[in-house]
């Protein structure tokens, strides 16, 4: 193998020497004098520079050759033991390759620009004395008289012929090695090095052809066409097709656009956003074999009269488009390489739109389909409007982000929503220049559903939630006006305030009126903060005016004709009745809104989107339209900007909607189903925990801070209520759903429950605490003047000592815990305090370290018990408390607990508690702690009558 190794060494020396020598000549009699005629005109100007990088091409060439050749001669010279590893050509194929393509790439772009008929052309002087020697040794290479054609010879015929010089020494070598590695390595080194010659050949017979057709065109299609790296692959002359309406006299498949010639004018089409369907059944004209051609603003058809035509078209262009999107060119041009693969229909580009239309002058970058963006991608009008999202057959479909500028000020609107065909549908978050930001459903780029609005300048700073429609407030809603100290409660329409309306103040009043478009009509009821009850007429700033009744907190009634006249304060004429002594409960705790907005009118916006979405067969891809972002926080959101879809919060639990259908079938046990659902509820990506976030929200903003009024309680107990209902129905629909999704039927009640008593007993308990902040303070504001005559009594009991305690409420001697009164030094037993039923007063303090009524009512169970227990050790036996032993000893409890808001307590419990409890053991005990609690309010209110009597006496 030495031997033929060392062969194959010596004719490579040999060639190299004669190449290197060659490339001498031509450096110094062809290019040398070519460089130094440097013109002066802007077109030899351009094809200078061209001249200038085939020459640094072919001086890459030539110092490769040098030095490899220098190596392979210091080594013939040193050493008789050759190897594989010295035919460079072989191991340093890559370098070779490259820079032969990069040189015949750059020949054939000086050729297609007519570079060497300029070159011959030449004025200089330097050209004129080398011209005659140039004669002479271009003799050796052509016959031909033509100047130019003798240098496009010579400057490529030698390195060709040096290529095949390079084929052959290889082939030899390959012939007398032995079946092995390296008989692989230099086979597939010829390989190639045969793509080489091929591909070499392709670029010259793309450049001649393009260069020909450049003569053949009009200056004014040469001057705006021609590109030196430009190449034209067919031609509508050389193989007939034609486009649809006659709209070309010729077309021009060039390696980067194809052009469609008509008269004096062209179209040219990028070929990255170029498709081509074979497909299609329209044809131009009966006989004819379509193509069509699909790009961003048109569509039009090419027609040849034979499948064979349209095949070769129709391989040319899937190719070339192909090879423009890979930004390459195939090695070598046309060949094995490229067949049976199509350009993909998914791609990404950038595109500035022309023709009229709703993208016109608009620039959009990102992912296309078949002519249209498609995917996720970016627009950009000149205006200054931005929209950065994801698209759908052309139009913006899915999660966008929007900016639009303000013409009157240096702001801009910037609206991150949910798109349908092009248009804002679905929940979306707009934060307007003028700072107002909105956050609730759009439908055909309108707000339309519902939605929060809210002002946070300065200036006037308002909060709207509620329904709206056609872009306007329409429908149930609750405005605040901070300015004001206002919260309206109520309908409205084409953005006024209109229909029936509660209106609560920061100072406690509040009043419930008829409202036509923002003014008050009619007669209403005003609920003053000093008890007092009008019923009447009365202006905006609260005046009464006309025929009204007013009810004072004493019981006196004023009924009569009111006027206010300037500088003369209120005036009245009427009659004044003073027989009632006491205002009835009824007036002074009215409840409003009960009839005038029934609960289930109330928020019905939210209700639908989340009905919707269950009627849509939950989508994943459309959740977040139909449920609201996945998002904890607004300030999450607009860091989220920058990116095409809304930060994810950090959970640990995966709340995809296949997932979510999969686990409502396996969690249909009581047990199972209230560790899912509270685990549901909680999370901010669930839609179960979506729906309770929106209604928590609603909640708020109507019975939170000046909401906090005792006359909108029922309302807002039966809201809770009602809620619980709601998100049931929904767990309902998404379990049919998931269950008809796997073929299964939903299982039968079998405890008989409905679905209000489900709602009551299995939702309630978990959403209470959401809630109950606000509910709570309505209840204990209702419940004010109770708590504070139980209070004063409480304070009273608590000034007994214990056995004091226990003779005065009557408590049975025999069931006294006299041994818990341990006694210390100099104390007495009959002034200790806080020792008897201690554990009984502790279980019972615990009634307000949970929210939920089932939890309070296991804690009054869990007192009566240790009532019972402490008894049963008393006596000595087991003992059950008879009703009239069990309230004496339950007061005392309840007197040391000294729970603050007994009353609020024991109304919460008793209007939200499971209904099966009614009856039961549960609701026993509840009565006898209401029994206490009056009780207790009944002494205090003794008292004071009886210290009145004294003081009056």
């Amino acid at each position: 193998m030495d031997m033929c190794t060392a062969e194959a060494t010596a004719s490579l020396l040999q060639v190299e020497e004669t190449f290197s020598a060659c490339l001498a000549r031509i450096d110094a009699l062809i290019l040398k004098p070519l460089l130094q005629a440097e013109p002066s005109d802007q077109k030899g100007k351009e094809n200078f520079k061209l001249l200038l990088l085939l020459n640094d091409r072919f001086q890459a060439l030539w110092n490769l050759t040098e030095e490899n050749y220098r190596i392979l001669k210091q080594k013939c010279s040193t050493s008789e033991s050759f190897c594989i590893q010295d035919i460079y050509t072989v191991w340093k194929g890559d370098l070779f390759l490259s820079l032969y393509i990069q040189y015949f790439v750059t020949f054939a772009n000086y050729v297609v620009v007519h570079g060497f008929e300029h070159a011959t052309k030449s004025k200089s002087e330097a050209w004129k004395h080398h011209k005659t020697v140039l004669k002479q040794f271009l003799t050796d290479f052509t016959s031909e008289t033509s100047m130019s054609l003798a240098l496009y010879t010579v400057l490529h015929k030698p390195i060709r012929d040096h290529i095949e010089q390079y084929i052959q020494l290889l082939t030899k070598l390959n012939e007398v090695l032995k079946e092995g590695s390296e008989k692989d390595v230099v086979t597939s080194a010829i390989k190639e090095y045969v793509k080489l010659e091929s591909f070499i050949s392709q670029v010259l017979d793309e450049a001649c052809f393009t260069k020909s057709l450049w003569k053949s065109l009009g200056y004014k299609f040469t001057d705006m066409l021609c590109v030196p790296e430009r190449r034209l692959l067919e031609d509508s002359k050389n193989l007939p097709i034609s486009a649809s309406t006659n709209r070309s006299d010729r077309i021009l498949l060039f390696d980067d656009v194809l052009v469609l010639i008509q008269g004096n004018s062209f179209q040219s089409f990028d070929l990255k956003l170029v498709w081509v369907d074979e497909n299609c059944r329209e044809k131009s004209a009966p006989g004819l074999y379509g193509l069509r051609i699909i790009t961003p603003e048109e569509t039009f058809f090419l027609s040849a009269k034979d499948p064979q035509m349209k095949a070769v078209w129709q391989w040319k262009l899937n190719q070339a488009v192909r090879q423009a999107l890979n930004g390459k060119r195939d090695f070598p041009l046309w060949g094995k390489t490229g067949e049976g693969t199509e350009p993909p229909s998914c791609r990404f580009f950038t595109y500035v739109f022309r023709l009229e239309g709703k993208f016109k002058s608009a620039s959009y970058e990102g992912e296309w389909h078949w002519g249209k963006p498609h995917g996720k991608g970016t627009l950009k009008w000149r205006d200054g409007r931005n929209h950065v999202g994801d698209f759908k057959e052309g139009l913006e479909h899915g999660f966008g982000i929007c900016l639009v500028p303000r013409r009157s000020e240096d702001r801009y609107d910037c609206y991150k929503c949910h798109w349908y065909e092009g248009k804002m549908r679905g929940y979306g978050i707009c934060e307007y220049g003028n700072d107002m930001v909105y956050k609730g459903y759009f439908k055909n780029n309108v707000r339309q559903g519902f939605g929060i609005l809210e002002n946070v300048s300065a200036d006037h700073p308002f909060k709207y939630t509620g329904q709206w429609e056609n872009d306007k407030k329409n429908g149930y809603g609750v405005w605040e006006d901070k300015d004001r100290g206002e919260r309206y409660i109520g309908t409205w329409l084409d953005d006024h305030k209109h229909g029936q309306g509660i209106v609560v103040t920061q100072s406690g009043v509040c009043y419930q009126r008829t409202f036509h478009a923002d003014k008050m009509v009619g007669s209403g009821i005003l609920l003053l903060e000093d008890d007092s009850v009008y019923e009447g007429n009365f202006t905006e700033d609260l005046t009464f005016v006309g025929k009204g009744k007013l009810s004072f907190a004493n019981g006196f009634i004023l009924e009569g004709t009111f006027t206010n006249k300037s500088g003369q304060g209120l005036q009245t004429h009427g009659i004044l009745n003073t027989s009632n002594e006491q205002l009835d409960d009824r007036i002074t705790k009215a409840q409003l809104g009960l009839e005038e907005f029934p609960v289930e009118k109330r928020w019905k916006g939210i209700y639908d989107q989340f009905l919707e979405f269950i009627h849509s067969g939950c989508k994943e891809e459309t959740e977040e339209s139909f449920t609201g972002f996945h998002i904890q926080t607004s300030k999450e959101l607009r860091k989220s900007q920058e990116y095409l879809f809304c930060q994810r919060g950090t959970e640990d639990v995966s709340w995809k909607i296949e997932d979510i259908l999969e686990e409502l079938v396996q969690h249909q046990g009581l047990e199972s189903l209230q560790n899912y659902l509270e685990k549901a509820l909680k999370s901010s990506l669930h839609p179960l925990g979506k729906l309770l976030k929106a209604l928590t929200i609603a909640f708020q903003a109507t019975y939170s801070g000046i909401g906090a009024n005792r006359h909108l309680l029922t309302m807002a107990q039966e809201e809770v209520k009602y809620y619980a209902k709601k998100i049931w129905e929904f767990y309902q629909g998404l379990l049919h759903l998931a269950l008809e999704q796997k073929g299964q039927l939903p299982a039968k009640c079998v405890d008989g429950d409905t679905s209000d008593q489900k709602a009551c007993s299995v939702v309630l308990p978990l959403i209470l605490p959401c809630f109950y902040p606000e509910l709570f303070m309505l209840y204990m504001l209702y419940h004010e003047r109770e708590d504070d005559l139980y209070c004063q009594g409480i304070v009273d009991l608590s000034l007994f000592p214990d056995i004091k305690l226990l003779e005065f409420l009557d408590v049975q001697k025999h069931l006294w815990p006299l041994k818990d009164l341990t006694l210390t030094t100099n104390q007495r037993r009959s002034l200790i305090k806080d020792k008897c039923f201690l554990s009984a007063t502790e279980c019972l303090q615990k009634l307000i370290t949970t929210v939920d009524p089932r939890e309070k009512l296991v804690i009054l169970q869990k007192t009566y018990e240790e009532i019972e227990s402490t008894v049963s050790r008393v006596v000595e036996k087991d003992y059950k408390l008879p009703m009239d032993d069990l309230l004496p000893l339950l007061m005392y409890v309840v007197s040391r607990a000294k729970i603050q808001h007994l009353g609020a307590e024991i109304h919460l419990i008793r209007d939200l508690m499971d209904p099966t409890n009614q009856g039961g053991l549960y609701d026993f005990l509840l009565t006898a702690l209401e029994s206490c609690y009056e009780h207790i309010q009944r002494m205090r209110l003794h008292q004071r009558e009886n210290c009145q009597v004294t003081h009056s006496s």
